[in-house]
């Protein structure tokens, strides 16, 4: 007999949801949650912790107040799966055995993929929202910047909130404008990606904010290594045409997005797909293997943005789709790749993007999104971080 009906491996914004959501609806299951980490943390709110508009204390609490009473929480680490015998491993050796599996551990950073960066990070101008720890710094830099080169960074692979690296680029020029000191400042976004946003409605609006931020634009490009004493950036390109070209730039700030993927003892588990990720059908979040597992969040193998609103949307499909599975029953609902990308452009303003598998928009308010609005800054800032803790980590939305 197994350990866990449900067992969930990871304690962030699926895990947790999904756990809720499940006992809210069968409070007799017996599930379990392998979660570490003692803290959690709104990851949404540090685009504007490094612009010096929220509170980094604001983004944190405790794990435990998150777990459902009827759950388990096990505060250990997964460190690889056994499907054919139905057991998840853990750091200390021991085994977990389940009936299922939900698989959501999030996303990994791999910041020592670029030399250089660890060393430097938190200084000489070098700065992130990608942690807790260093979204500070972030306004530190924006808020010494005298002018000269501000470099921001997006790397070459998936990483969580898409549009996260240009957010906080059009904040600092927003900033640089108010400041008076736009005017002496070359903005460089260099990205690995091939364009600016994959949404036609939305990158339209976002190249105007380019234009008017005077932003210069450089793509498939990866960046190598930092030397943080000397302010040089290295690129190597990617693309077609500029294959194995290096490029050098001198910057006085530069913000670093960091290179992700799928957490080591996914991407090397019988579960990863080609690319590391867990293989599940895009549509019913089912393993394509193995047909009691299923996964959803940014470790799950689909081909749309890894936010939390994608999370939002997968959570109710992958429940619906476990109990139908526990009763025999055919799957009632699939998941059609809605996510939704909050793209500040400024203090105040935003462009709230929405959209599905095939890069359409699926917009929720009667008003055109991808217009700036001051209105979606207020959500973004005030409503959202209240959903997250009081109703979507709770199961109720």
């Amino acid at each position: 007999m197994a350990d866990y009906q449900v067992v969930v491996v990871g304690g962030g914004n699926a895990g947790l949801s999904l756990t809720s959501y499940l006992l809210k609806r069968r409070s007799n299951l017996k599930v379990a949650v392998i979660e570490p980490s003692e803290k959690h943390y709104y990851q949404p709110a540090w685009t504007l912790v490094g612009a010096g508009e929220y509170d980094v204390q604001k983004t944190v609490r405790d794990v435990k107040d998150f777990i459902p009473d009827r759950a388990v929480w096990i505060k250990k680490s997964c460190v690889g799966f056994n499907p054919e015998a139905n057991c998840v491993v853990l750091n200390d050796g021991s085994k977990i055995s389940y009936e299922y599996l939900v698989v959501c551990p999030g996303i990994q950073l791999n910041w020592d993929e670029i030399k250089g960066l660890k060393e430097t990070l938190g200084k000489n101008g070098v700065c992130s929202n990608y942690s807790f720890q260093t979204a500070p710094y972030t306004f530190e830099c924006i808020k010494n910047f005298k002018g000269g080169n501000a470099i921001f960074h997006s790397p070459h692979t998936a990483i969580k909130c898409g549009g996260a690296p240009q957010k906080i680029m059009y904040l600092a020029a927003d900033y640089f404008r108010k400041h008076g000191i736009l005017e002496r400042t070359n903005i460089n976004y260099v990205s690995g990606g091939t364009r600016l946003f994959g949404v036609a409605k939305y990158e339209k609006t976002l190249l105007e904010v380019v234009k008017r931020y005077r932003i210069q634009l450089r793509f498939q490009y990866k960046l190598i290594e930092i030397n943080g004493e000397k302010h040089e950036a290295t690129f190597v390109g990617i693309g077609t045409e500029n294959k194995d070209e290096f490029l050098l730039i001198k910057y006085d700030m530069i913000h670093v997005t960091p290179p992700q993927s799928a957490p080591d003892f996914v991407r090397q588990s019988p579960l990863a797909d080609e690319h590391g990720w867990v293989n599940v059908d895009k549509l019913t979040l089912q393993h394509r293997v193995y047909k009691n597992i299923f996964s959803l969040g940014d470790a799950a193998g689909l081909p749309t943005s890894k936010t939390g609103a994608a999370v939002r949307k997968q959570m109710p499909v992958v429940a619906a789709n476990l109990f139908a599975l526990m009763d025999n029953k055919p799957f009632p609902t699939i998941y059609n790749g809605y996510s939704s990308c909050p793209i500040v452009t400024g203090y105040g303003k935003l462009v709230l993007a929405e959209f599905d598998y095939q890069n359409q928009p699926m917009e929720t308010f009667p008003f055109d999104q991808s217009k700036e609005r001051t209105s979606m800054y207020w959500l973004k800032k005030y409503i959202l971080p209240y959903l997250y803790w009081n109703k979507i980590l709770t199961g109720k939305m």
